[in-house]
Formats: C-alpha cells, structure tokens, sequence
C-alpha cells in the first residue's frame, strides 16, 4: 500500500506538472498551478491509491470497472471546470453549454498531459487524438467545443505542440467552432 502511495502520488505530480508547463505556453499559468488540486483530497487520493495498478491509467476506470461508478471521480468532475462534465445540467434548458475560452484552453492541456503522463515512452502528438476520437462519442459535451477538441488534436499531430499549443492559434480554432469565425 505504501508503494501504491508514493507512486500514485508521482503520477499526480507528474501530470500536474506537464499541465502546468503547458497552461504557461497558453496564457493561463495560474491555472496551471491550481490544476486537479483535489486529487490531493482524501475522498480522490485514498480511492485512486486503492485502484491504482502500473500508472499506465487512471485508477479511476478500474475503480468504475469493479464498483460500477467512482466516488473520487464524482468529487472530481464537481470541481474541476476543465472537466466536460462540470458543465452538464441535466435540468437547464441548454444542457450542455459551451464551455468559456479558459477551461477549454485548460481541458486541452489537461488531455495532452494525460496521454504524456499515461503513454509514456509510447506518447506521440497523435495520442491525445487517438484517445479522444475512442471515446468522444461517449462524452455529454456542447457540440462547438467536441468540434473544437477535434480539430485541436487533429492539428497537434499533423503540425506538432510547438505550432499548436499556442494561445492565439488556439483562440482561432475555438471561435471558429464557438462564433463560426476565424480571427485571423
């Protein structure tokens, strides 16, 4: 358990970390710095040390393959505005809005990361798109930000982060999908 512990604890860190260096290269440092803050909290931390395997995915699927849901995940998705379904209101009028610039900027980060920090040596600038195009059909989203993460990870591995993962080549994809404009 102890084990569990400390390598689940790097695998937080790590991942905090890549978003972090990647919200600065778009703007919006502080919210690299605050990113998933409440995977520290017992309710994410204790559940994610029981579930954790080899750090190669997040102990929360195989928490929701044996329970059927996950505690930390629901505490999770609560909190955490880069997280589509923070956004989902079942009882609004318009269910699932568009999510604003900054969290979309910060969700962005947040899925390049995660394939980093899971993928590791076997990351490529196409991982992230592989791993969204599996499982985008699954996720309740706005349809302009869906468009928006497609057209984001398809880019990322035709040109590569360092032309993509830029605020103002970002800022442009994502009016196009929200304002069905470019800016350039």
């Amino acid at each position: 358990m102890l084990i569990k512990f400390f390598r689940h604890l790097h695998t937080i860190n790590k991942h905090r970390f890549i978003v972090f260096k990647l919200c600065c290269r778009v703007g919006i440092p502080w919210q690299g710095l605050l990113h998933d803050l409440s995977k520290y909290s017992p309710t994410e931390f204790f559940e994610s040390i029981k579930y954790y395997t080899d750090g190669s995915e997040s102990p929360i699927l195989n928490c929701k393959k044996n329970n059927g849901y996950s505690k930390a995940w629901l505490h999770h998705k609560g909190r955490n505005k880069h997280h589509s379904e923070y956004w989902v209101d079942l009882a609004a009028p318009n269910k699932t809005p568009v999510i604003p610039f900054k969290y979309a900027l910060e969700m962005v980060c947040d899925r390049i990361a995660a394939s980093k920090t899971y993928k590791k040596k076997k990351y490529s600038d196409m991982s992230p798109y592989y791993y969204w195009n599996k499982n985008r059909d699954k996720e309740m989203m706005n349809k302009k930000i869906q468009g928006f993460l497609t057209e984001v990870f398809e880019l990322l591995g035709a040109y590569g982060e360092k032309k993509v993962i830029n605020k103002k080549y970002l800022l442009n994809i994502y009016n196009k999908h929200v304002k069905g404009k470019g800016l350039d």
